[in-house]
């Protein structure tokens, strides 16, 4: 009995010890769980873009190098769950989507902010646009009036976004009755919400009914009249546009690179978003990959 006692404790102690040193070398204890938004997202396809994660070859054709094995949450709001309770987790999300619960990182020495994006000194900044058909119904063509207005900027800046136009004028109603269907992305739904919210107020005859997806789905929406608006936290594509649609910038918003708030890691380069989202640096502690 007191053999088999002792065999235990050493089997044990071994495991311990493995452990341990498995540890000491930087490996499962901090190995990094990358975190990315779906095919679809327009977050997704503006941050491997402007990060370098998606290349293109000599025929112009792009490839999306995010890792195989990454873990896909399909909105802002899992995204910001998932880091917040995995200590080794990074994500990206929307700055205006930003909130305590997760770190921002500093990209390249730069804290993302209002200040940091309007001076061009952060760098992964993209466009809130929606997608409309021309003939839009009054009511449509109402609510796109407001957005566009002083009254609507101020919304979207208040909520955290970049206002397009500082210089907006105020909102003059059309005196538009109906409802308006907007859907898409869902880093533009927050802000949506808040500008519909508030449209329904200024003009009580109209109602907006507001459908989280993501950016292509939105834009294939109002391309087949599924919606009035579309949604899109990306660049729209000449593709996309040649299906009768057109563009229409409503703010300017960052990607914030997030980790959880017990990473002690502060600062991130570019060069080291690219390395652990296409797999070459897989653990907080390697700093040669």
């Amino acid at each position: 009995m007191k053999t088999r006692t002792s065999k235990l404790a050493a089997i044990f102690t071994s495991v311990a010890l493995a452990a341990t040193m498995l540890a000491s070398c930087g490996g499962s204890s901090d190995k990094i769980t990358v975190i990315s938004r779906e095919d679809g997202s327009g977050t997704r396809g503006a941050f491997i873009e402007l990060t370098g994660i998606e290349e293109k070859d000599s025929n112009g054709n792009k490839t999306d190098n995010t890792k195989k094995d990454a873990l896909i949450c399909k909105s802002t709001d899992v995204v910001l769950t998932q880091v917040s309770g995995d200590k080794n987790a990074i994500g990206y999300i929307s700055f205006g989507s930003l909130n305590d619960t997760v770190k921002a990182l500093k990209v390249e020495g730069v804290e993302p902010s209002t200040a940091t994006i309007e001076s061009g000194d952060y760098k992964i900044v993209r466009p809130f646009n929606i997608a409309v058909k021309d003939g839009l119904s009054d009511a449509a063509q109402d609510f796109e009036n407001y957005i566009l207005s002083s009254e609507g900027q101020d919304i979207i800046e208040k909520a955290g976004y970049i206002k397009i136009d500082k210089s907006a004028a105020a909102y003059a109603s059309n005196n538009a009755s109906g409802k308006v269907v907007v859907s898409g992305s869902s880093s533009v739904t927050p802000v949506m919400e808040k500008l519909a919210e508030a449209y329904q107020k200024a003009n009580t005859n109209v109602t907006v009914d507001v459908q989280q997806s993501d950016s292509s789905t939105g834009i294939k929406d109002a391309i087949n009249g599924t919606s009035d608006i579309g949604m899109a936290s990306r660049d729209i594509s000449d593709d996309e546009l040649s299906q009768g649609i057109k563009s229409v910038t409503i703010a300017q918003d960052a990607i914030a690179v997030i980790v959880n708030k017990d990473n002690a890691v502060e600062d991130i380069t570019m060069d080291e978003i690219k390395s652990i989202y296409t797999g070459s640096k897989t653990t907080w502690s390697d700093e040669s990959k």
